[in-house]
Order: structure tokens, then sequence, then C-alpha cells
């Protein structure tokens, strides 16, 4: 269980998201991603790494239990930094980086695959920000690079969830293919990147970012602002407890 990263073929580094049965991330975890991918980076032989996850779904973003559980505001502040981070280095990794989804990709899981250069989904993947219904604001920054500007104020006022298929119609999502064919699918366009010269694919990399028309961590940065201020205002926890009560409400009725 934790982040794990191994190489797979020439060329080609895995790094895989393992927390049961959800894959909600603890502040260690999002730690742990940012250092495996920058060491991946590092290493000079790597040409493009993957990013994927085992069990439900591929992420279900911040492990909101941590953070109730602790007293004051230090779990959320570091819960914060873990995701920029973590978002950051998918976005800084000196060669592409390949987001393999399957399930549900939820919360800062959309950091993840929209700081990504290639995302190959499963056809069970949905994408979405849950995040107003958390009492808490970002990745919408990561998410309009999903989507066109306007259907991602949809999807963020909604916290409503979209599939793989239109995220291919958008062309944000390269491939959809079976989920017992994802990693198969990934791989392959994985090791047709790593057959190219190393040195051109890192500087195209560069080259990338830097013509990049949004500076992503300045943007990130200035919606999490919003998250503590709704946090040191009360609203999010209020929006928390309204959540739990509801869901223990829910659990209820399904044993009666």
């Amino acid at each position: 269980m934790g982040i794990n990263r191994h190489t797979e073929s020439t060329g080609v580094a895995v790094v895989t998201i393992d927390y049961p049965p959800v894959n909600a991330i603890p502040t260690d975890g999002w730690f742990a991603i940012a250092d495996e991918i920058r060491e991946a980076g590092r290493d000079r032989k790597t040409k493009v790494v993957v990013l994927r996850a085992e069990n439900r779904g591929f992420n279900a973003g911040v492990d909101i239990k941590e953070i109730q559980s602790k007293p004051g505001h230090q779990a959320l502040i570091d819960a914060n930094h873990g995701c920029f981070e973590a978002f950051g280095a998918v976005y800084d990794c000196p060669v592409p980086v390949i987001a393999s989804v399957q399930g549900f990709c939820l919360g800062g899981g959309i950091g993840l695959v929209g700081n990504a250069d290639v995302v190959i989904a499963s056809d069970d993947a949905t994408f979405g920000l849950p995040e107003v219904d958390r009492g808490a604001l970002g990745a919408a920054t990561h998410l309009a690079r999903l989507v066109p500007q306007h259907l991602m104020r949809a999807l963020f006022y909604t916290a409503s969830t979209i599939t793989a298929q239109q995220l291919h119609h958008h062309g944000s999502v390269y491939q959809v293919v079976p989920r017992a064919e994802l990693d198969a699918a990934t791989l392959k366009v994985a090791e047709n990147i790593a057959a190219k010269d190393g040195r051109v694919i890192r500087a195209a990399k560069k080259a990338l970012n830097g013509i990049d028309i949004q500076d992503v961590h300045r943007s990130y940065r200035y919606e999490q602002g919003f998250t503590f201020e709704l946090n040191l205002a009360g609203v999010a926890d209020e929006i928390r407890a309204r959540f739990d009560d509801d869901l223990a409400a829910s659990k209820s009725g399904n044993q009666e």
C-alpha cells in the first residue's frame, strides 16, 4: 500500500497509487507521489512516466477523514501543500507523464490528470470536482485543461462528473479502452514515446511547458487561498458536518 515506482520497460517508469479501497490520498501520499515522479524524471534513462492506480478508482481526492481527525488547520495546510507538490511534480517532470485512469477520478485526481501530458482512460472512467459540495475550492485550474471554459464552470458549480468518452470528444483524453486493456494500452503509448531520442523528448517537454498559456502553479495557488478562507470562516466544517449527517442518515435508512 502507498506509492510505488518500478521500471516497466526501457525508458518507461511506472508510478502506482495504492490506497485501498478508493485511493483517498493521505497527506504523506501526495508528497510521496511528488517524490516518486521527480525521482523518475531525474533518471536520465527515463523517457516517459506512467501514473496509474490500483483499486476501484484512480483517485478519490484528499483523505477528508484524516483532516477532520486532527484539531486546528495544520492538517488542511499540509494536505494543500501536498497536493500543490504532487500536481507540480507532474507538470514540471522533465519527461512526459501519462495518466492512466480507471473508475472515478475526483478532486485531487483532477489536479494530477489535468497536469499530465497524455491521458488514457478506461471506458468506466468518470471525472469531476465535488469541491463545492465539500466546502472547498481548487483544481478548477486543472479541470480547465480538460474541458472548455463554460463547461468547466458548469461542472464546478454543480459538482457534476463527466465521462471518459465525453473528454475524448473534447480531445483531452487520448484513448478510451476497456478497463481490462487499460494497462496494456497505456504501456503501448508510453513505449512509443520511449522509442524516441530522450534528448529530444526532454527538450520537447520543456518547450511545451514554456509556451503554455496558463501558469498552473500560480493559478492553483490562488484557488487554494479561497479554500483556506472558507475553512477559517467555519463554512467548510459546517458543510462537511452536514454531509456526514446526510451520509449517516442514508446508511441508517439502507439498513432498515
